[in-house]
């Protein structure tokens, strides 16, 4: 499968024990993709805005949960948080993508954190 083409998972896995969304892709690629990292980059206007000079940096969302996972078409699932954050439509591509690029979004968000003196808590 070219990186150009659609990824399709072929199993989908809200862990709530231990915070993670397991996924794997037809491909074979599989990831375990923490709710912290899932909320703090997700998809939304409010937290990507409209342009990347936009972007929201999330603190204090470490312990963050997901009540429920709703599909949206064949194409990608809205997560709804604990926190009550639901305006996020996770595409199959984008949850693919976030997957491929997990270490280094949490480098990043790492450091933008101690840089504004936010934390995770």
């Amino acid at each position: 499968m070219s990186e150009d083409q659609a990824h399709w998972p072929t199993s989908l896995d809200f862990d709530r024990a231990a915070k993670l969304l397991n996924i794997t892709f037809d491909d074979g690629q599989s990831f375990a993709l923490p709710f912290e990292l899932l909320r703090v980059e997700s998809p939304s206007a409010e937290v990507q805005g409209h342009a990347p000079s936009q972007k929201q940096i999330v603190p204090g969302k470490q312990h963050v949960g997901v009540t429920r996972a709703e599909p949206t078409g064949n194409y990608a699932v809205r997560i709804v948080f604990d926190d009550g954050h639901d305006t996020g439509l996770f595409s199959w591509d984008y949850l693919y993508e976030l997957g491929r690029t997990a270490d280094q979004k949490w480098a990043v968000y790492q450091a933008v954190l101690a840089e504004q003196g936010l934390s995770r808590t």
